[in-house]
């Protein structure tokens, strides 16, 4: 279990209101500091996803592994979940639901399903939501102690990467946190491109950034350009990468002088050297080294690559293959 600075669970929950968050909160708290994700279907029974397992929750609280007699979040739950979530103005969501998530205050995003509205090959809208998928955001104070004592004399541009919930915005938030307070390395002018508001979406007062400036909402490509022009920083920060548009604005950073860090999706090194993606930020030149996150099951952990020798795997990689 990871020891963090609050109980992430229960602020997702208290979002979350109603009957359900009534129930979500017998939840043992020493088993709340485990749950990643919240499922809630609807007239189907809450579903809760620990990294390795999905659990069931019955009305006294207990954990089962099998729905039977589980509590049932119903229809009428769902759309007054929903619309608390949204902030009771579905119609100013739309430009993310559309996209399929909505990102909520602590930094939490919500996962959507529903029906969609399409006209000329775009989604318009999203109506009759039928399930929503609440990960949850967390800040876990010191989980990146052992990387920077690792790195704080060459610091450099860092790619994390991993799959969904092995810890890479977790990792990168306690990074940013560190970094721009000097703890364990020198202190560094950090601004974070935060696009949906999952990286500094955890603070209320600034305690879980630190002294990092925040462009919130900007698109990553934009936001990195507008930082390097007005705010002088020596680090960037930036969640989930691989866009052409990226890697031109991280490529500019760099020959800034600007280090990077950012996040990429990928299940192993192998599938990160084999994607197209991966390689535009790679030849930017920006990275000095790849985290590569170790597995949902020890999300945090990790193994270090040096850039230069990926680029020798991924040669002998293309050799076999020609």
């Amino acid at each position: 279990m990871m020891n963090e600075t609050d109980n992430a669970y229960m602020t997702a929950v208290n979002m979350i209101g109603g009957e359900t968050a009534a129930s979500l909160s017998k939840l043992p708290s020493v088993k709340q500091y485990d749950i990643r994700e919240i499922r809630l279907r609807k007239n189907k029974p809450i579903a809760l996803t620990d990294g390795s397992e999905t659990l069931f929750l019955r009305e006294d609280g207990s954990i089962v592994y099998t729905p039977e007699r589980a509590v049932i979040c119903t229809g009428k739950q769902i759309g007054d979940i929903f619309n608390r979530l949204c902030g009771y103005s579905v119609y100013s969501r739309q430009s993310e639901i559309v996209n399929g998530y909505i990102t909520v205050k602590g930094g939490h995003r919500i996962g959507i399903c529903g029906t969609a509205d399409v006209r000329d090959g775009e989604i318009n809208s999203v109506t009759d939501i039928t399930s929503m998928n609440v990960r949850i955001a967390r800040f876990i104070k010191g989980v990146s102690a052992e990387l920077i004592d690792k790195i704080k004399y060459s610091f450099g541009g860092l790619l994390i990467a991993g799959s969904p919930s092995t810890g890479k915005t977790t990792m990168l938030r306690d990074i940013a946190y560190r970094v721009s307070m000097g703890i364990g390395c020198k202190r560094m002018r950090t601004c974070i491109i935060d696009e949906r508001g999952e990286i500094s979406g955890t603070e209320d007062s600034g305690t879980y950034t630190g002294m990092c400036d925040i462009l919130l909402n900007y698109p990553k490509g934009k936001g990195i350009i507008s930082a390097i022009r007005s705010l002088s920083p020596q680090l960037i920060v930036v969640d989930e990468v691989g866009t052409r548009e990226d890697a031109a604005a991280i490529a500019l950073g760099a020959n800034a002088g600007v280090n990077i860090i950012a996040t990429i999706h990928a299940g192993d090194i192998t599938e990160l050297i084999r994607r197209p993606q991966a390689r535009l930020l790679l030849d930017t030149g920006a990275f000095d080294r790849i985290i590569m996150m170790n597995s949902v099951d020890k999300p945090c952990s990790y193994t270090m690559y040096n850039t230069d020798d990926v680029y020798f795997m991924t040669s002998v990689s293309e050799d076999i293959v020609n």
